[in-house]
């Protein structure tokens, strides 16, 4: 039991020192906030831009095997079209943000 104890009361009192040299790192690549951000958005406008043509070409297709079915067609037309509007959304905002950018003066 005392040896128990003595362990204990040893790493306790060396636990402080111990503290002091360990150096933690930043795990991130980027210096601030505002730069993960940028990058987070490049990755979403990426993305964005990469699927939309495919779910485009995905809705195109599934126009043209209907065969005159009004639920699939209306769904083909549904995804041409929730593409269209959500790459156009994704343009603007980019466009948006940097047109406040350079409004305030921030590059």
């Amino acid at each position: 039991m005392k040896k128990i104890f003595l362990i204990l009361i040893s790493t306790l009192l060396l636990l402080p020192v111990v503290a002091l040299a360990i150096e933690f790192q930043n795990p991130l690549q980027y210096d601030t906030f505002g730069e993960l951000i940028d990058k987070i958005m490049d990755f979403i406008f990426v993305l964005a831009v990469v699927a939309a043509p495919l779910v485009i070409i995905v809705g195109a297709l599934q126009l043209l095997t209907s065969g005159g079915d009004p639920k699939k067609t209306g769904a083909g037309k549904n995804m041409i079209t929730y593409a269209l509007i959500g790459l156009a959304i994704i343009l603007l905002a980019r466009g948006l943000i940097a047109m406040i950018q350079q409004a305030i003066g921030v590059q």
